[in-house]
């Protein structure tokens, strides 16, 4: 796939909306420009794991994180 973008006076670039797409990226995401020999390479920056949003989702009532699961383990336990 190619696509053209132009450069504005402040060195900003719009990505095109197929590019984006393709690179599952929206408003506020970070891209990576690597340069390898006269290439340019851009990838995405993931920051959060693509998992996150499945966390929990076999313990309903449990909160997220170390103190959750204590505080769960502790009223299970009659503490």
């Amino acid at each position: 796939m190619k696509k053209l973008a132009r450069i504005t006076s402040k060195g900003q670039v719009t990505v095109p909306h197929e590019i984006r797409r393709a690179l599952g990226v929206g408003a506020g995401d970070k891209l990576l420009f690597e340069k390898d020999g006269s290439e340019v390479r851009v990838r995405p920056v993931r920051t959060k794991s693509p998992f996150e949003k499945y966390r929990g989702i076999g313990s309903p009532g449990i909160a997220r994180g170390r103190k959750g699961v204590v505080r769960w383990v502790r009223e299970l336990r009659g503490r």
